[in-house]
């Protein structure tokens, strides 16, 4: 249990933690870019940030799905608050994968054919779903740790 709680505890870390520093840091400080390097330098950074996010869902998951099977002997030996993380941590790879597999991809697209206007409208998508995972990913958090308290 102390290496499934480690794993998903980092791998949680590393995917809000870097939403949060995408939407309060890089976001505001990537205003003063014209366009053209604005929506570069998110390209950018999102392909590098969009592994990580994909390793921590395989390794929320594996771990996850571990500690309640193994650890906990099952569902029906987990608390509300398992039940309600679980279902936002799905809602927000849920969300991801249509970040990853849409407007990401549109950006791109449009990136490549140097149009700037539909690159712009992708990013804008962009980070209304980032800023809701965000929340969602707060929510998770303070479910996680604290919920048991309330149960």
């Amino acid at each position: 249990m102390p290496i499934a709680i480690t794993i998903h505890i980092l791998a949680a870390v590393i995917w809000v933690g870097g939403m949060f520093f995408a939407y309060m840091v890089l976001r505001p400080a990537a205003l003063d870019l014209a366009p053209p390097q604005r929506l570069s330098l998110w390209s950018r950074t999102f392909a590098r940030f969009f592994p990580w996010v994909w390793v921590a869902v395989v390794l929320l998951l594996l771990s996850g799905y571990w500690m309640i099977l193994f650890a906990f002997n099952g569902f029906a030996n987990v608390g509300l608050y398992i039940h309600i993380m679980q279902a936002i941590g799905i809602l927000m790879m849920l969300i991801f994968l249509h970040v990853f597999f849409a407007p990401y991809r549109r950006l791109n697209r449009a990136l490549a054919a140097a149009d700037f206007e539909t690159a712009a409208n992708a990013l804008n998508q962009i980070r209304i779903l980032i800023a809701i995972n965000l929340i969602l990913g707060l929510i998770t958090i303070l479910v996680g740790t604290a919920g048991a308290y309330f149960a």
